[in-house]
């Protein structure tokens, strides 16, 4: 199946003589049906043809508005070649792209229906006070709708025990092996999230079940328990696991310590800085900003001269961090030379070779599986490099660390956590197609920092069009995709054929 403009005629021709000649016919049938006659200028292009195409992505992947191949581009007889070199001229002259919709217009993504769940997830926001409605759905078949009513829940409910008990039995109930759920069902969530909620509205009760998970070997459970002994004002329990052996339980042990005691502990988050883990580094250098001590600042420069030898662009936060903390300007930052190569498979999918992606979730996070086909037309350079990492696997084993179940999903990070990513950023490829429900973008912070961390929008988020790229598009399975809860895991991203 062709989607939008076409290949190469010699990467065509290549391709078909790796077919069985039965098939081969058939292929030209269905090519001759879905081009239709020639428009525009349209032509079949030559392997030059496909060289300066190739050479204006690396241009506008370089930022690099002298490139010759812009110019060659827009007088090119063939409207495909020119639509590309003006979609680059734009991207480079304006970070944001707003001239974009000036572009021809692109195939929209599927329409894709809510579940019912989601409609009383979403009615929750405004119930924060009704103690009943929360009741009601504390206890919803639905996992997520739950969770929104744990996150919600606030101490004016602390008499409505049938509340309280609900979110004690999610403790109590927590099965003997949390690395695993049946689809549906929970492993670890339910228990963490009571715990959660039930530090706010009845801080008695949860102290005996935060005991229970400060121990935990699975380091989500202790992840959560640092957040609720920060919510109890438990300094001992935070401190202890400040120093925790997983990078983001400490972090989020660290962030609630820091509130609680100030630089008091000091010491703990200088310690922490000479980690490996970017982001126990950012938020042991945050903790330690303004700090009395005199031996911080020559501690956290050093610990920064260490970061920039790394080479790690997406450790962009941990430098600034440290930066800050030896009282230096973020500015200061020195982040790796950009290494723009071409991917393999760019210019094919910029001019319309269909490429689809098969996601397969680990049986131990309730299995099941989705298709992408990636949007070449919109984001050829970045689709190319994350079938790329696919192809490596590189997200083979990674998990979703971040569930928001009315805004996105996102994941493929190698730390599970936000400030862990690939060692080069990704650039923007901001386009004309908008973040609808089940549309694939790229995790950035701060334009052009593309790291290879990705999200799936679960409902239409119009708002992240100005700022973040489609590369992608679900075309099948977004069912698994809905059920997704924090901690599952990717077991294998593989091409389909």
């Amino acid at each position: 199946m062709w989607h939008g403009a076409r290949l190469s005629g010699g990467a065509f021709v290549s391709y078909v003589h790796r077919m069985p000649r039965l098939l081969v016919s058939v292929r030209w049938l269905a090519l001759a049906l879905v081009l239709g006659p020639r428009a525009g200028g349209a032509q079949s292009l030559t392997r030059a043809d496909s060289a300066l195409v190739g050479r204006i992505l690396v241009a506008e992947d370089r930022r690099d508005a002298a490139d010759g191949a812009l110019a060659e581009g827009a007088r090119h007889a063939d409207a495909r070649v020119r639509a590309i070199a003006a979609r680059a001229a734009g991207r480079i002259a304006d970070p944001l792209f707003t001239s974009r919709t000036a572009l021809p217009a692109v195939p929209p993504p599927p329409i894709w229906v809510e579940p019912a769940w989601r409609i009383r997830h979403r009615a929750l926001a405004s119930m924060r006070d009704d103690c009943s409605a929360l009741r009601l759905a504390a206890s919803d078949s639905a996992w997520p709708v739950r969770f929104r009513a744990a996150a919600l829940v606030r101490e004016t409910c602390a008499a409505d025990e049938e509340l309280v008990q609900t979110f004690l039995r999610w403790i109590r109930e927590i099965p003997s092996d949390v690395s695993r759920r049946k689809r549906g069902q929970v492993a670890w969530q339910g228990a963490a999230n009571g715990l959660l909620a039930v530090a706010r509205i009845r801080p008695a009760e949860a102290r005996w079940a935060l005991s229970q998970f400060t121990g935990d070997p699975d380091w989500h459970l202790r992840q959560y328990a640092a957040r609720a002994a920060g919510i109890l004002g438990d300094t001992a329990t935070v401190r202890r696991l400040a120093s925790d052996r997983d990078d983001n339980v400490a972090e989020a042990a660290i962030g609630a310590l820091s509130r609680l005691t100030g630089h008091a502990d000091d010491a703990l988050y200088l310690a922490a800085i000479d980690r490996r883990g970017a982001q126990v580094v950012r938020a042991g250098a945050m903790a330690l900003k303004g700090s009395p001590r005199a031996d911080v600042a020559p501690a956290a420069t050093r610990a920064f001269e260490r970061w920039v030898a790394r080479e790690n662009a997406s450790a962009h936060d941990a430098r600034a961090a440290l930066l800050e903390a030896a009282g230096r300007p973020a500015s200061e930052d020195r982040p790796p030379p950009v290494r723009v190569t071409l991917p393999r498979d760019a210019v094919a999918l910029a001019l319309g070779q269909e490429i689809r992606l098969r996601v397969t979730m680990d049986r131990a996070s309730g299995g099941g599986r989705f298709d992408v086909r990636l949007r070449g037309d919109v984001a050829p350079m970045m689709a190319a490099r994350i079938l790329a990492l696919v192809r490596d696997g590189y997200y083979d084993g990674l998990s979703w660390h971040r569930v928001e179940h009315d805004f996105v999903i996102q994941g493929g990070s190698p730390g599970a956590n936000e400030y862990v990513g690939l060692p080069q950023f990704l650039r923007d490829e901001l386009g004309t197609v908008t973040h609808a429900r089940g549309t694939l973008g790229m995790s950035t912070r701060g334009h052009d920092t593309g790291d290879a961390q990705w999200f799936v929008n679960l409902r239409d988020n119009a708002r992240l069009d100005r700022d973040y790229t489609v590369w992608g598009e679900i075309v099948a399975g977004i069912d698994v995709v809905d059920g997704v809860l924090e901690g599952d895991i990717i077991n294998r991203i593989r091409v389909l054929k």
